[in-house]
């Protein structure tokens, strides 16, 4: 497999997490943890379902306690600590100090064996970063004392992602296929959690109960698969940079399906993230894979 091949992958996956905001709403009032416990088994059986005609492919999971922790800990990790601070902190707020992480995820690369930060990455990075700055500024309304925990939350999460994609690269000697082991150890603490701090809801809808496993197919299946190929193979530079049109895309879908409003921020915001993927991808449109 080419880097190219490898990044477009990783590509698919910032499409399927752009559904994760629609899909969410459209599954009710599930509490976070248990719909991390519903769709992260999902997600774990989309990934064991591969393995037909592939029995070898289990042995997958002997993996070493380093990429267990790696591992689980960036899918748990992060999406415990993004599920607390929407429950303290205004979701625009929320949201964008969690978008850092593609801009971490460009920065840190360079830190990486053979990796190097070009200026035309650093740009496009910032501007994508601008660019999700102003689409979340129609948003924001101030915040109180009380929502400074969910703020700071949403910021060591953008930390834990981009550490988790980061580190993914440097164990690239793990397949693709040890991501469902992942997925169904983050579901079982997930489940854990649920069990201890919330009450059981189940959906009242065939719609929420579509959504939940549409859910766990895309945005929290697949799409770890597709982001595990796409760090470890392909152009993370690219596709941190990339990342940024995540809550472009987001925004458009929840236009789309009736949840917000166009606005002439959003559409400032689209050229700037826009422009700033394309200025990070110059290597990948101007240079041949081998």
């Amino acid at each position: 497999m080419t880097s190219r091949t490898a990044t477009l992958i990783g590509l698919t996956a910032i499409l399927m997490w752009s559904l994760l905001a629609v899909l969410t709403v459209a599954t009710g009032k599930i509490p976070a943890f248990q719909l991390a416990a519903m769709t992260f088994a999902i997600g774990a059986l989309v990934g064991s379902l591969t393995w037909i005609g592939r029995p070898d492919a289990i042995s997958a999971l002997w993996q070493p306690a380093l990429a267990w922790i790696v591992g689980v800990g960036g899918l748990f990790g992060y999406h415990a600590l993004y599920f607390l601070s929407l429950r303290f902190a205004p979701p625009a707020e929320a949201g964008l100090l969690n978008y850092l992480w593609p801009l971490l995820i460009v920065l840190f690369s360079s830190l990486l064996p053979g990796e190097r930060l070009a200026p035309h990455h650093i740009i496009g990075a910032l501007l994508g970063l601008i660019g999700t700055v102003l689409l979340f500024a129609g948003n924001s309304s101030g915040f109180a004392p009380g929502q400074v925990p969910g703020l700071i939350a949403a910021f060591v999460a953008a930390f834990v992602w981009a550490s988790y994609s980061v580190m993914s690269r440097k164990l690239k000697s793990v397949p693709t296929d040890a991501v469902a082991g992942f997925c169904l150890a983050t579901a079982l603490l997930a489940a854990a959690l649920h069990g201890a701090i919330e009450v059981t809801v189940w959906p009242d809808t065939t719609a929420q109960w579509l959504a939940i496993i549409a859910l766990g197919v895309g945005p929290v299946g697949a799409a770890f698969y597709a982001w595990d190929i796409g760090m470890k193979r392909g152009d993370i530079r690219v596709l941190g940079a990339a990342s940024y049109a995540t809550p472009l895309f987001s925004t458009a879908f929840l236009i789309l399906a009736g949840f917000a409003k166009p606005s002439a921020t959003i559409a400032i915001a689209a050229v700037l993230i826009a422009g700033g993927g394309l200025i990070a991808a110059k290597d990948m449109m101007g240079k041949r894979s081998v």
